[in-house]
Order: structure tokens, then C-alpha cells, then sequence
């Protein structure tokens, strides 16, 4: 038997909903490929590996953050949203970026950072210079501080990294950040503020840019009415939707609507997901063809290697995204979490901050089982309907690197956090192109991140041709992707063991993931993708099949 789930795609011009059932491959620049020898990954070194990102047979890149910036978060503390880092390229060389992605039929997707600035940025500068209650510092959130003389902070507000999130600039007056100290946030209340960041979509849509990532999408407006709120009054748990003071408010909503308009101007129309951090029935309208039209769902990233639960945020997400009238999306890794070849490695119900700080010995994490749980993973989301956001370095299969030196550490979290969180390095640690050479062919020098000696073994020339490595694994998953590309439909296949979960896509092919350890018997159809080893009649445990033909019963 089988239960049907569908996302209707509404009718439209060929080519412009392209990112519905989209590969979309995530690179942070910084740690992807360095063309100069300077330790830091570049546009032209991207450039020169757009024959693999080609070959590997992705959709689109999403290219985090390239701008000008101190690097005080990664690249997110952007100094001018319109250019691009002297250290990674120059608007000539993102050009030739462009047109090497297009020529190669691979869009482009790029982030941004709407909630704050870096503040090294001249709207920022110019506040600082100008007095309280001037034109300038609108354009920020400033407020005067408690006490007699403003040397109080306004509220008792964390920031994310740690610490307060209020940041005193010496006249009685404090800017808010979030994030961190150099990052103050944008006051969305300002028409300056909104109309600029028109400019800047446009401007990167005028170059080519196919879509956008929007960064905090779910923070920009906030309200700052007096009485402020305590952090405790934040953080209560009976809030009704769209009442917390900074997150999620409705409001937000008419900015997007506005960018929608700009978006559907040009031909053809751009794209845009949310990174929305917001309970799953707020999703919907982030992802609404209104709204930026599509939203990350983070639900496997906070996901077990669990039958039940990787079904449950199937079908949870494949409603929502029907509701929008969008398609899913599924991530596995990024830039802010631990990599899922890691995840899948440790036991169940590991605190991954404390493991992060042990140096990933407690527990030792069972690579080989991550890597298998990982492709077996991958495999699963690759055959389900809606777009698959890829993160660097997973085709290589790469764990993460938890045993960084403090010395090294350049996440703020660590600093700011008094040294209780590792934070995201770990996972940002400069990609290894060849097993040899000071960086692994990242660059002909060190990189900026330490890069383990392990790394050799999962370099891409070392798994070049090998048909038993995961880069070859997941070329062949994705060709076979695009080959059985079906329209957005799902079907249950009912009546299976516990701790294996079966779909079925038109066209007659069904994908089967054993989540458990154990073998079972392997479905009937002819098998074109396996995760790991199979047998003719066994599925082994913690592996996904992709079988064409109808699939039945075991064999």
C-alpha cells in the first residue's frame, strides 16, 4: 500500500521555476580553493574549479558571504554590500565567476546579510561621528543607556555569540547587536535602510545573480517601543506567533513583499530562500511565491539517524511547503554546524558543544559508521521532491575537524563565549583538492585553518576514479538524479520493517533507506544507486537503495 503526498508546482514559464527540485552547492569562499598562495580561498580560485562543481552535476552555488569585511564573523560583518573583498577577488573576477558558472549551466545564488553591517561600514562610521538623535544613527538601533550617565546597557540582552547586545559608544548612548559587537543591526524602521538594500539586489541581479540567500531572514524588523522588554520577558514561552519583540514579527513580511516585486521584474524572475529560524507553521510565509519563495528547513540538521524521525520531517515539510505553494528544503551540513559525516558518527544523544571542546575524543566518533549513515543519508534526501542544499567537502565525505587549537579558532563564538564554545571552524576548515602540497592543493600555502594530515586520504585526487569513494558516489547520485527528475510527488510504500522507510517517485522508481544495523530483504527492482555495498538479496543496515522497475516485496 502507499499514502500519497504531493507539492504542487504551479503552472510557469519554463526555466523560472528552475529551483524547485534544484542541487544547490554551498561554498564558503575563504575555505574552498586559493589561487594566489595567501591562505585565504578566492574568486578566481572558485573560478578554476567550476569544471568540478560541473562534473559533480549541481544546479546552482550558493556563495556565502565575498564582501569587503574585518572578518570579525566570517565574512557575515559586511563593510560595503555592493563589492567584493580585495582578499577573495574584485567585481571584474565576479563577473568572470558568472560567466564561468553560466557557461557551465550552473546558477548562482548569492547571500545576504540584511539584519546588520559590519561597523566598519560608512553608514556606521558616519553615526558614530554624528550625535544622538541624528539622521545618521537612525539608521541604526541606538538607545541611551540606564544609570545616571547612560553607563548602563539599555537591557539585559545576550547576543548570540555571548555576551551583551548592546555595544556603548561613549556619549551615553549604546547600539544593539545580536551577533556581534561588530555587527550593529540595521533599524528596518528607516526607509534609508530599506531603499539601500533594494540597491544592492539590484545591483547583483543587474550582474547576473540568479537568486539570493537572505541571512537572518526572520530578525530585520523588530519593535523597540519603550518599555523595552527583559531578557526573561523575550524569552517567555506564551508568546502568540508574530509578538516577539525582535524575531519573527509580521511585519516583516511587507519588506519581502517589496523584494518579491523587485525579484519578479526581471525575466526571468530571481529566486530567494529565507534562512528563517522560526517555529515550522511560520515557514510558510517566508516561502510564499508573495514572499522570497522559498525557506530552509533545518529540521534534519536537529534530526537522529531514526527511521521515524527523518519520515516525520518528510511529511511535516512536504505539507508546509504545499501550504506556501513552494518546494521543501533539505540540509544536511553547513557552515554553522557540525558536518553530518560527524553527527552520524557519535552516539546518540552526544552533546556536540561538549565534544567540540574535548577535541572530538569524548566520545571517539565511529568514522567509518558516520561516513556509511552519511551516504545513506544523502541518498535519501537526493530522491525526495523539493531542492537539496549541499554543503563544500561533503562530496569528499569530510568529517569535522574538532581537534583545532585554540590558537587557531577564529569564530567568534569562542571569544565571546569565555571559551565554554568552540563554535563553527571545525567546519570551515579549507578543502583538501590533492593529497600532497602545503594546503592539499587548497593553495600553494598554508590555509587559514589548520588542515589535519588525515585530510590525504579524502582529497578529490585520491578519489578521483576510485568507484568505492564518496565523490564518486555522489556524482552518480546526482546524474541519476537528473535523470529520473519526476514531477513533485511522493508515495509512501506502507508495510515495511520498523527501521526502514520506502517512497516512490513517478516513474517508477522507489528509493528504500535501512536505518537500522540490522539486513533486510532487499526490495524487488533493479537497483541503480546504492549508498554502500548491497547484496542481491539483502539490504544491509544503514544504507539507501534506489531501485527502478516497481518495487515489491523482499525477495
Amino acid at each position: 500500500m502507499t499514502d500519497l503526498l504531493e507539492t504542487p508546482a504551479p503552472p510557469a514559464a519554463p526555466g523560472t521555476t528552475w529551483w524547485r527540485q534544484a542541487v544547490v552547492y554551498q561554498v564558503y569562499p575563504r575555505s574552498f580553493a586559493d589561487s594566489n598562495g595567501d591562505g585565504t580561498g578566492d574568486l578566481p580560485g572558485l573560478t578554476a574549479r567550476v569544471p568540478h562543481l560541473a562534473r559533480l552535476g549541481v544546479d546552482a552555488v550558493w556563495l556565502s558571504p565575498f564582501y569587503p569585511s574585518e572578518l570579525a564573523d566570517g565574512g557575515y560583518d559586511v563593510a560595503d554590500h555592493r563589492d567584493v573583498d580585495p582578499r577573495i577577488g574584485t567585481l571584474e573576477q565576479f563577473d568572470e565567476l558568472v560567466a564561468a558558472l553560466h557557461g557551465a549551466g550552473v546558477k548562482l545564488i548569492v547571500d545576504v546579510v540584511p539584519n546588520h553591517s559590519s561597523d566598519r561600514h560608512p553608514w556606521f562610521q558616519q553615526a558614530l561621528a554624528a550625535a544622538p538623535g541624528s539622521p545618521e544613527r537612525e539608521r541604526y538601533v541606538f538607545r541611551r543607556g540606564r544609570g545616571e550617565r547612560g553607563e548602563l546597557p539599555p537591557t539585559d540582552w545576550t547576543a548570540a555569540f555571548g555576551g551583551p547586545a548592546w555595544e556603548p559608544v561613549g556619549d551615553g548612548q549604546w547600539y544593539l547587536h545580536l551577533f556581534a559587537p561588530e555587527q550593529p543591526d540595521w533599524n528596518w524602521a528607516n526607509p534609508e535602510v530599506r531603499e539601500d538594500h533594494l540597491r544592492t539586489l539590484r545591483f547583483w541581479a543587474d550582474r547576473g545573480v540568479d537568486g539570493f540567500r537572505i541571512d537572518v531572514a526572520h530578525a530585520l524588523v523588530k519593535d523597540l517601543s519603550e518599555p523595552l522588554p527583559s531578557a526573561a520577558d523575550l524569552a517567555a514561552g506564551d508568546l502568540p506567533d508574530g509578538a516577539h519583540r525582535l524575531f519573527d514579527r509580521d511585519e516583516v513580511h511587507e519588506v519581502y513583499r517589496e523584494w518579491r516585486e523587485l525579484f519578479d521584474s526581471y525575466d526571468p524572475p530571481r529566486t530567494a530562500v529565507a534562512e528563517a529560524w522560526v517555529p515550522a507553521h511560520r515557514r510558510a510565509r517566508y516561502a510564499s511565491p508573495e514572499g522570497l519563495g522559498q525557506a530552509f528547513n533545518f529540521d534534519l540538521l536537529q534530526a537522529g539517524f531514526d527511521a521515524a524521525s527523518f519520515r516525520a520531517v518528510v511529511e511535516d515539510n512536504l505539507r508546509l511547503a504545499a501550504q506556501a505553494g513552494s518546494s521543501s528544503t533539505w540540509v544536511l551540513s553547513n557552515h554553522d554546524v557540525v558536518r553530518h559525516a560527524s553527527r552520524y558518527a557519535l552516539p546518540a544523544g552526544t552533546d556536540e558543544e561538549a565534544w567540540l571542546l574535548s577535541g572530538g575524543t569524548e566520545p571517539v566518533a565511529d568514522r567509518e559508521r558516520g561516513l556509511r549513515r552519511a551516504r545513506a543519508a544523502t541518498a535519501f534526501v537526493l530522491a525526495l521532491p523539493g531542492s537539496t542544499y549541499l554543503y563544500q567537502g561533503e562530496e569528499l565525505g569530510l568529517p569535522e575537524v574538532a581537534d583545532l587549537p585554540a590558537e587557531a579558532l577564529q569564530d567568534p563564538t569562542w571569544r565571546r563565549s569565555g571559551g565554554t564554545r568552540k563554535g563553527r571552524d571545525g567546519c570551515r576548515v579549507p578543502l583538501p583538492w590533492s593529497a600532497g602540497g602545503p594546503s592539499h592543493g587548497f593553495g600553494d600555502g598554508p590555509a587559514h585553518l589548520p588542515q589535519p594530515g588525515w585530510y590525504a586520504a579524502l582529497a578529490a585526487d585520491a578519489q578521483e576514479g576510485e568507484a568505492g569513494s564518496t565523490l564518486e558516489f555522489y556524482r552518480r547520485a546526482l546524474a541519476q538524479r537528473a535523470r529520473s527528475q519526476t514531477a513533485e510527488e511522493l508515495e509512501w510504500v506502507t508495510g515495511t520493517p520498523a527501521d526502514v522507510v520506502a517512497f516512490r517517485r513517478p516513474g517508477g522508481w522507489t528509493c528504500v533507506t535501512n536505518f537500522g544495523t540490522t539486513p533486510v530483504p532487499m526490495p524487488t527492482g533493479r537497483v541503480v544507486l546504492s549508498s554502500g555495498p548491497v547484496g542481491e538479496t539483502l539490504l544491509p543496515g544503514e544504507t539507501t537503495v534506489w531501485l527502478e522497475g516497481e518495487a515489491g516485496a523482499g525477495r
